[in-house]
């Protein structure tokens, strides 16, 4: 795959963000992937928070009102809150405090209908039929030091390309494997951004092998499909171990 960072000016709060995807891209190609960060989506919506105090206290307080469940930060030997927010397993429940001054940034609302709004304008202002729209953070990973981009929504292709029921390499049928297509793209196009200061918050992916474009947006079963409930995944017996705090 080819993955190219997009530079921008400083992004504010309130500005018009398909103004800004017209300002600073000056050309998708078809069968590419445009990955916005975001933390660009949530200044567009204007969901920042004063920071008051700037204290523990009030940011876990926040998390408190964002996750639709969570543990408290006692659980944790860094004072910091494991969260499920949009069937999402994060920290903090995505609030974040970087790349702001005095203020936390919120995950964005409806972050689905933002893909969809973004994969529309790309398709309709860059005349391209074969495109896809990922949206971006970054998260841990259990047992491992550093981040990794991870996709929290998508739109315009099929995000699952399945294995299963196919041979592998000595003839045994394959009984659970499929490749997540938004995660691959969103984890080398956050490498590609970086992480803190680089001001590049969207990227061009390309080349992309195994993808299926869609001529639409995702319908709420595909949607649906690609969540496994917790007492279903493998993690399972990790996840219920603990009791969730769930958002009142």
């Amino acid at each position: 795959m080819k993955f190219t960072a997009i530079p921008t000016p400083i992004i504010k709060e309130n500005e018009d963000l398909l103004e800004i995807i017209q300002q600073n891209v000056a050309e998708i190609p078809e069968e590419s992937i445009l990955v916005v960060t975001s933390k660009i989506i949530s200044y567009a919506q204007g969901r920042l928070v004063e920071q008051e105090t700037g204290t523990r206290e009030e940011h876990h307080e926040l998390v408190k009102q964002e996750a639709d469940s969570y543990l408290p930060s006692s659980y944790s030997k860094y004072d910091t809150m494991l969260a499920i927010k949009n069937h999402t397993l994060t920290v903090n429940a995505g609030v974040d405090q970087s790349n702001s001054s005095g203020k936390y940034v919120l995950w964005p609302e409806n972050m689905q209908e933002e893909a969809n709004k973004i994969w529309q304008f790309v398709r309709d202002h860059y005349g391209v039929k074969k495109v896809g729209v990922v949206v971006t953070d970054s998260r841990t990973w259990p047992l491992r030091w550093g981040v990794i981009g991870t996709a929290l929504v998508h739109s315009g292709f099929k995000q699952l390309t399945s294995y299963i029921g196919k041979k592998d390499l000595f003839g045994r049928e394959i009984e659970m494997v499929q490749v997540n297509i938004a995660e691959a793209v969103a984890a080398g196009a956050a490498l590609e951004m970086g992480e803190v200061a680089e001001q590049t918050p969207m990227c061009l992916v390309e080349n992309i092998k195994q993808i299926q474009f869609q001529d639409r947006v995702p319908t709420e079963k595909e949607l649906t499909d690609l969540q496994i409930e917790v007492e279903n995944d493998v993690y399972g017996p990790f996840l219920t171990s603990v009791e969730w705090v769930k958002r009142k």
